[in-house]
């Protein structure tokens, strides 16, 4: 399977402290894969250098094998990549149409009507069939900032597959939810990715729903890629029981 997405070599301090460490990942095609690790591992240092939010010391990241590292975030966002993050980034004043019509055209290279009474009628069809896959067609005209911390989460992702994405990057899109509230989120992304068969990469700190919906997973720990496989194979390998899982997740995978 052709490879959407590899990192290569890449590397970033902080004041003497490697946050990555010579890491090499390839990320095939259409794939679903989580990337785990203890609190400190590098997992958003990680993601904020294939996003472009940070510039790597050395290293590639390369989408379909051209290079992106070092290109500004928004020309970055143009060659394909798209990031919901862990606090959701949205317009808090805008309608849930109008943060969607506004990262469309953002996205087609419209910026001057971002906030144009009328939008272009890509940008409405577009924004209309997101919301609807991801269950908020009907708050459209909700403004963000009044939706539940579940529904934000939401719009983020939305914000960010509008620009019709073909590497989605999602940072612990559970975080802060209850069960009930957690469990619909992840249905959504697994929804998302097998309709629209692009390559999803995400953070993600519940093990339960890791071990349940990601047939890859990769494991960071102080900056350095500690091991990847299957879920029966993370659960089974000793130095991700000692570093990250514990006892518990070994026992489970007896």
């Amino acid at each position: 399977m052709t490879a959407a997405l590899d990192v290569i070599g890449l590397c970033k301090s902080f004041g003497g402290v490697r946050a990555i460490d010579n890491v090499t990942l390839s990320f095939p095609s259409g794939s679903l894969s989580a990337v785990i690790g203890p609190n400190g591992a590098g997992k958003s240092t990680f993601f904020n250098l294939i996003s472009g939010a940070f510039t790597p010391d050395a290293g590639e990241v390369r989408v379909e094998g051209r290079n992106i590292a070092g290109l500004s975030r928004a020309e970055i966002v143009r060659r394909g990549i798209g990031r919901a993050f862990q606090v959701a980034s949205i317009f808090p004043t805008f309608t849930v149409a109008d943060s969607l019509y506004a990262a469309v055209q953002s996205g087609q290279g419209h910026a001057e009507r971002l906030v144009g009474r009328f939008p272009l009628s890509g940008a409405r069809a577009r924004a209309h069939e997101v919301a609807e896959m991801l269950g908020l067609a009907d708050k459209l005209h909700r403004v963000a900032s009044t939706l539940s911390h579940g529904d934000q989460k939401l719009l983020d992702i939305a914000i960010a597959l509008v620009r019709e994405p073909r590497i989605l990057l999602l940072d612990e899109p559970t975080a802060g939810m209850g069960p009930e509230e957690r469990w619909r989120m992840i249905e959504k992304v697994r929804e998302l990715w097998e309709r629209q068969k692009i390559t999803v990469v995400f953070i993600e700190h519940d093990m339960d729903i890791v071990f349940r919906i990601a047939p890859t997973i990769r494991v960071l720990c102080y900056g350095r890629v500690l091991a990847e496989g299957t879920p029966d194979e993370i659960r089974a390998n000793p130095a991700v029981i000692e570093a990250y899982l514990g006892t518990a997740h070994e026992g489970a995978a007896a």
